[in-house]
């Protein structure tokens, strides 16, 4: 039997163990069966044994002309901490503290062009290249440099300023080597207001496969493990704290607890002065596992759960991987209701609790219900259900958009 055209996954953050991106790397490279992983800064122990089992080839960016555009790259990141490091006080002006977040976008353009020539270079130019975890600006300069390709954009975190802008406008003949997608309508929206020429699609980047779901074993076998009594209510908080996140409305509503409750904090946990204050409130059992992690370890920090707890602030609409990481391993979900549409997909679900935004007195009395009356647990088909798609079926569309860009 002829194997199929190679998939090429570039993954600038392979090093970093456990998450999302991570998830959908090793399971997209299992589903192909004839996978190119191009990981600029390394591999994670864990990924890199799924990807052996994969029997994926995993590389760095070769090559004459990818090695000096990931140097460049390499040298373009060195320089962005500097500068962040010299420019962080507030006595300069804001162009001059956002000028190393440029750099940043520079230096992401070049080790991506490298990880993309690579992989054309690596398949003659027959395999589908995807960037997985793309970068937000220079698209053009990236299918310039590098070739035709495509791209998940999961959000827009730093604009273009004005030296970008003219490079971008320099290499927007590139976009037409480029297929951009967004995993919400919302982040689609925000690109196209931005990049008004390049091409776009929404696609979900979350996959969800029948053998991930959780057993009832693995729930007996986490909380035993945890000591957490097969009785007692327990909620995760699961990933990094980054600013979209919202641990204040935890925060608020742990302290108007009057019921037991564990509480699994799992990954970048928030500052150690609010895990000590949770640690001391009366209701409150903590137990925390500081980031980053490895999926194993966050798979049983789920299992060990009656629910995962999902607070953002109003308004943030990228994807959740957090929310699908809940639907596919069938763990119920209490959710702040920042993102409309998200709001929209899980109204009427019996598995998922919404609060308002911001509001701790509604979530404190979810948390309050949770311990004596726990939600029942997604069934198999939601992921289907809610249009997560398969590894398969991603990667199944991912070659089959080779011809859009």
């Amino acid at each position: 039997m002829t194997a199929p055209a190679a998939l090429v996954l570039v993954e600038p953050g392979a090093h970093r163990p456990g998450g999302h991106r991570d998830h959908a790397l090793t399971a997209l490279a299992a589903a192909h069966g004839n996978a190119v992983v191009i990981a600029p800064y390394g591999v994670a122990g864990e990924t890199r044994a799924a990807l052996e089992v994969a029997e994926a080839r995993v590389t760095s960016p070769t090559g004459a002309v990818p090695a000096v555009l990931a140097a460049a790259g390499t040298y373009a990141a060195a320089l962005a901490v500097y500068g962040r490091r010299a420019f962080s006080s507030r006595r300069w002006p804001g162009a001059v503290r956002r000028l190393p977040h440029q750099v940043t976008l520079l230096s992401r353009c070049l080790t991506e062009a490298a990880c993309v020539r690579t992989g054309h270079r690596l398949t003659g130019g027959r395999g589908t290249v995807v960037v997985l975890s793309a970068s937000e600006a220079l698209h053009g300069a990236v299918g310039l440099l590098g070739g035709r390709h495509l791209r998940f954009v999961h959000e827009l975190v730093t604009t273009e300023d004005a030296a970008l802008r003219v490079l971008g406008r320099l290499a927007r003949r590139g976009e037409r080597r480029v297929l951009a997608l967004a995993p919400t309508g919302a982040v689609h929206d925000d690109l196209a207001r931005r990049f008004p020429r390049l091409p776009l699609k929404v696609r979900p980047f979350a996959v969800a496969d029948p053998g991930d779901r959780l057993t009832g074993t693995d729930r007996h076998r986490a909380r035993e493990a945890f000591g957490i009594p097969a009785a007692a209510a327990s909620v995760c908080l699961v990933g990094g704290w980054w600013p979209y996140k919202d641990p204040g409305v935890v925060d608020a509503a742990l302290a108007r607890l009057d019921v037991p409750l564990h509480v699994l904090v799992a990954g970048g946990p928030p500052t150690h002065a609010l895990l000590k204050k949770w640690a001391a409130l009366p209701h409150v059992q903590l137990h925390v596992w500081p980031g980053p992690l490895p999926e194993t370890v966050v798979r049983d920090v789920y299992a060990a759960s009656d629910a995962a707890l999902v607070a953002r602030r109003s308004g943030v609409a990228k994807e959740s991987g957090l929310v699908v990481d809940a639907v596919r391993l069938g763990v119920p979900l209490i959710v702040s209701d920042h993102d409309v549409a998200l709001t929209k997909t899980l109204a009427g679900h019996d598995w998922a609790r919404l609060f308002p935004a911001g509001d701790g007195t509604a979530l404190a009395d979810i948390l309050r219900d949770l311990a004596w009356s726990p939600l029942p647990r997604p069934t198999e088909n939601v992921a289907a259900d809610l249009g997560v798609p398969t590894a398969a079926e991603q990667a199944a569309f991912l070659t089959e958009l080779k011809e859009s860009c």
